[in-house]
């Protein structure tokens, strides 16, 4: 019986394990793996004839297995690094091909499940650029901000002119600035928040010749909205941004106290969040959108993998542990 849910994480994910609770209360079966842990505290075998994938995985600690044939569910929460036996011994070159063969094994596998996927990892690879996301959602009807990507400072410096001094800067791939790709004694700098770029940092631009840089026209906001995509469903908190001067240009400063609280958006905002995940493929997403003074919703950007579970612990009717729970043990039951 393909009824089993399989969920790809990491040890440190108090999303997989509360989700996973309730899983379990509705007496679902589930397999958990942790990419930390893989394929040191894991045993597998997988085998593949004319094109149907087989095989068992066991979980050694736990003494947990599941067989491939019978996983009807996948969750591919988040990603993480992979631990070996032989850790400390490994080379560089031995440890470079080590990561590269078990990437390449282990996502030949899920790939070759025939199941309900939360999100295929295909479909997340393919939505994550953010370059493409604003050109889709201005095509789907979204207003989205002037953008321009360079390594020329005085390019910048123009594109600040012409929006009338006020621009962003922001990273695009990672707002940890790369430090959860580094030991904790090598990072640098924690995080960087979006950025409002003002005279102070003139001087400062220049720096793009040596690594680009991605800057957007600063939209003013009456409030931000995080719309979270779970199948279906659409669950919209908005996000009171304006109301602490340390959020006003980015809300993820969670220091300043400032309500969030569910809305309701127009519907066709809400049509237009559900169908530009499901233009990818995608069950879940996260959207980042503003709502400004004028009450037009601005589109910034879709986090394909992106955390939910502070939204719902500040506005807890927006049950969406429920909600992913619920998705995953109905998808699975349907392949059963």
């Amino acid at each position: 019986m393909k009824n089993h849910i399989l969920v790809v994480t990491h040890s440190g994910d108090l999303h997989a394990d509360l989700v996973i609770e309730r899983l379990h209360g509705r007496d679902a079966r589930v397999f958990r793996l942790d990419l930390d842990r893989f394929p040191a505290q894991y045993r597998f075998d997988a085998r593949q004839h004319c094109g149907a994938p087989s095989g068992v995985l066991h979980h050694l600690p736990s003494r947990a297995e599941v067989s491939i044939e019978d996983i009807g569910a996948v969750w591919t929460r988040k990603s993480g690094d992979f631990r070996f036996l032989s850790d400390e011994e490994l080379g560089p070159q031995e440890r470079a091909y080590a990561i590269a063969e078990t990437h390449h094994i282990l996502t030949g596998l899920l790939l070759a499940m025939d199941v309900y996927w939360m999100n295929h990892p295909m479909a997340t690879n393919s939505a994550r650029w953010k370059g493409e996301q604003l050109r889709r959602a201005a095509r789907m009807g979204f207003r989205v901000p002037p953008s321009l990507a360079s390594n020329d400072g005085d390019v910048v410096r123009r594109f600040r002119a012409e929006h009338g001094g006020e621009i962003i800067f922001k990273p695009l791939s990672s707002p940890s600035l790369g430090a959860d790709e580094v030991a904790p004694a090598d990072r640098i700098v924690p995080n960087l928040a979006t950025t409002l770029i003002t005279d102070a940092h003139d001087d400062m631009l220049d720096a793009v010749r040596e690594l680009p840089g991605f800057f957007q026209k600063y939209i003013p906001k009456r409030h931000e909205i995080r719309a979270t995509v779970v199948d279906g469903c659409v669950f919209a908190a908005r996000i009171e941004s304006q109301g602490d001067e340390r959020t006003r240009v980015d809300y993820r400063d969670f220091s300043a106290e400032i309500d969030y609280r569910a809305e309701r958006l127009p519907q066709e905002v809400e049509h237009r969040c559900l169908e530009f995940v499901h233009s990818y493929g995608l069950k879940f997403g996260a959207l980042d959108l503003i709502c400004t003074p004028e009450g037009e919703y601005v589109f910034l950007e879709n986090n394909p993998a992106g955390q939910f579970l502070f939204v719902e612990q500040l506005v807890p009717e927006l049950r969406m542990l429920d909600a992913v729970a619920d998705c995953l043990f109905d998808g699975a039951s349907r392949r059963g």
